[in-house]
């Protein structure tokens, strides 16, 4: 193989490679984002808000009188993890919350459990149903007692929920309340940095006008079939209110909430979230007259650096994906092509100099390894016999 050839060889796979990764680098850039840009199938994580609360005390229901206890610490805890159905398009979460009187122990200080299921897409985070899954369920109440499997409630969500999409942007989303069992909206309201990440700030208002007050409260949905939880009925002197103490009152329970969420536009990750939540009893809705919890948690600095973490993964994983990789590519992608297209200009060159060597030089001299033609420098030279004198004295040397 002569040089020609080679040279011709090394331009060509120059080019092709050069080639291959500029469309590399548009594929990458048009086409793996969505691919790339969708909810992880590995989320099992324990999220935990801290805070105070008003709060019924449990063990007051033998007694004569229900009890409300004031400043009591609280927990409030979500554990999240992943379920069938879960595939390239959708994912599951069942998410498990409760929350806690951190006063008592175990179950002694239990004031909410609720064990949410939901389906959404991986990619705009929104929840999906089909004909085999409602898209969300809940799962109803039990027993201490009770071993049997625990059994759903069909729940269809709507809207987003524990998520908002990739690449949020600064507009109202509707955002599913379990508790409530439809979807309020989240609205956007500015920018917060949360541990050197960027978020976008989003408050939800359940029952709450936008200054905070008590405007629109929803009326509790129990799980249990025969409402015991949303409809008690008690005399007056154990609930406490003024009135004759044997006269029986019924009173139903009602629900509001006020909610903020710091969430990275990148993932949708909600990285912390600061949640005020009411539920009591009353005879009419705005006129609340025994309260069984009012608290204020905040995700506590542990679970904001989890999650703050973990949106950070996930920007790094589609950043190396839409924007490093491409720049590499296209970049690694000029330069094979400005090199092959030297290397062809090379084999073009020598390959015309093994044909004709005075093509060349006729017009740069490129292969003149003297650097410089002198002319007449490879012209004969003719030799002339030198004559032997005979006119010199016999004794002298010649």
């Amino acid at each position: 193989m002569n040089r020609a050839v080679a040279l011709r060889i090394a331009a060509c796979g120059l080019l092709g490679l050069g080639a291959a990764l500029l469309i590399a680098a548009l594929l990458l850039t048009t086409y793996t984002k969505g691919k790339i840009a969708k909810i992880p199938l590995d989320i099992d994580t324990s999220l935990v808000s801290d805070g105070t609360a008003t709060a019924f005390d449990p063990d007051s229901l033998v007694a004569e009188r229900f009890k409300i206890d004031r400043d009591v610490p609280v927990a409030l805890q979500q554990q999240m993890s992943v379920e069938a159905p879960s595939n390239a398009d959708v994912v599951t979460f069942q998410v498990g919350t409760t929350l806690r009187r951190t006063d008592r122990q175990q179950d002694a200080g239990l004031l909410l459990a609720l064990v949410d299921t939901v389906t959404m897409n991986r990619n705009t985070a929104e929840a999906v149903s089909s004909e085999n899954n409602p898209g969300g369920a809940v799962q109803k109440p039990r027993a201490i007692e009770d071993e049997k499997p625990p059994t759903n409630i069909a729940l269809p969500h709507e809207g987003l929920t524990y998520r908002f999409p990739f690449d949020t942007e600064k507009k109202t989303y509707p955002f599913f309340d379990p508790i409530a069992q439809k979807a309020f909206d989240a609205n956007y309201d500015g920018e917060e940095d949360v541990n050197g990440l960027t978020t976008y700030r989003f408050v939800q208002n359940v029952g709450y006008d936008a200054d905070g007050k008590l405007a629109d409260p929803i009326k509790y949905s129990s799980l249990y079939e025969d409402d015991a939880d949303a409809s008690v009925t008690a005399r007056a002197e154990v609930w406490g209110v003024p009135g004759e103490p044997d006269e029986s009152i019924t009173m139903d329970r009602f629900y509001a909430a006020s909610r903020t969420f710091w969430v990275d536009p990148v993932s949708g990750t909600i990285v912390k979230s600061e949640e005020h939540g009411y539920q009591y009893y009353a005879r009419e809705a705005l006129k609340p007259e025994v309260t069984y919890v009012d608290f204020k948690v905040t995700t506590n600095e542990e679970s904001v650096e989890s999650q703050v973490a973990a949106a950070s993964d996930e920007r790094d994983r589609i950043a190396l994906w839409t924007r490093i990789l491409p720049i590499t590519f296209t970049a690694l992608g000029l330069v094979s092509l400005v090199g092959g297209a030297v290397l062809g200009s090379f084999a073009l060159r020598t390959e015309s100099t093994l044909i004709d060597p005075g093509l060349d030089t006729a017009d740069h001299g490129f292969f003149d390894t003297q650097g410089i033609q002198v002319p007449g420098a490879e012209a004969k030279t003719e030799k002339l016999p030198a004559q032997r004198p005979t006119d010199l004295p016999p004794d002298r040397p010649i």
